[in-house]
């Protein structure tokens, strides 16, 4: 499934176009969808289930440390047009999702850079000079791919490649001013092109619980310290909307925005998933379209908990 192909070009006037996906287009034909029929498009996120503090134990040891001169980089690849031969469409609602992650991760404290339309060479050539450069004096870096893909893969504007170019030049044994510290990878992309039809579930509020486990004074792994942040599960579509942004973009801006600078990365995250589960749905005349959902996917090598305060 993939963009309209009528969608206008500025993306004021696609407000009120239905939700899509970031994969290839659908050979059965294309189709509309529109937000949860109760919350259109997303608006309204529901309320946290409970307002109510919960006891954590806070330890600095178990904590990375943040307060080098600077929070870090953080590069936002932002692809929304493709060449024809990739078969893939225009990403609507993209340069929404690109600006609103460019405040967010701003107002946290990083160096943001959007970089438009990037072919995989591009890609691969902007974050390896990103990993060449010195970090010494930045606590973390983070990157955000925003783009079509599939299982592994993520397009530039000319074709697939597979995420873990990118991501692996930043291992412990890539990027030594990195080794340590936390490499945070967010990507809005489809990773197949199955649909989560949902089921009704009548539970209350997850309970939350963490360990930590790491010793600085020793040798650490060089895949250690990563987390990746992945709009849906392995397998599934991604879904976007061309006039709102993508459900996973919104719900981790809206999670951002209020909690940013007091929850810890692993319950922001969490609070996400439980946006995105809860606060999306779409809608199409075509039964096989419809009322489907989405769940984010957290996979996370960090060895200590990340606060950006």
């Amino acid at each position: 499934m993939a963009d309209e192909s009528s969608a206008p070009d500025r993306e004021e006037e696609v407000e009120a176009m239905g939700d899509t996906t970031d994969a290839k287009p659908d050979r059965k034909g294309r189709f509309s969808l529109f937000g949860n029929k109760k919350k259109k498009d997303g608006q309204g996120l529901e309320q946290d289930p409970s307002s109510e503090s919960h006891n954590r134990v806070v330890s600095p040891a178990f904590q990375y440390k943040m307060n080098y001169k600077r929070l870090g980089k953080c590069i936002i690849i932002n692809n929304k047009n493709f060449h024809v031969q990739t078969g893939m469409k225009v990403r609507n609602g993209t340069d929404r999702d690109a600006g609103e992650l460019f405040k967010c991760f701003k107002t946290l404290g990083f160096e943001v850079c959007i970089y438009n339309d990037q072919t995989c060479q591009n890609m691969e050539r902007l974050l390896r000079e990103a990993s060449e450069e010195d970090h010494s004096d930045s606590s973390c870096f983070a990157c955000i791919l925003l783009s079509h893909g599939e299982e592994g893969m993520i397009y530039g504007t000319d074709g697939a490649m597979p995420i873990k170019t990118m991501t692996s030049l930043f291992r412990g044994d890539m990027c030594k001013s990195l080794v340590g510290k936390p490499k945070l990878f967010f990507i809005q992309a489809c990773r197949g092109s199955e649909f989560d039809n949902g089921i009704q579930s009548d539970s209350g509020p997850p309970n939350e619980s963490m360990e930590t486990d790491a010793n600085p004074q020793h040798k650490i792994p060089v895949e250690a310290d990563f987390l990746f942040a992945y709009s849906t599960v392995p397998g599934y579509y991604s879904w976007r909307n061309p006039g709102q942004g993508s459900w996973f973009v919104q719900a981790l801006c809206n999670v951002l925005s209020e909690y940013g600078n007091q929850l810890e990365i692993l319950q922001i995250l969490t609070r996400v998933n439980y946006k995105v589960a809860t606060s999306f749905e779409s809608w199409s005349d075509d039964p096989r379209f419809s009322e489907k959902k989405q769940i984010p996917c957290v996979v996370s090598m960090l060895t200590k908990e990340l606060y950006f305060n």
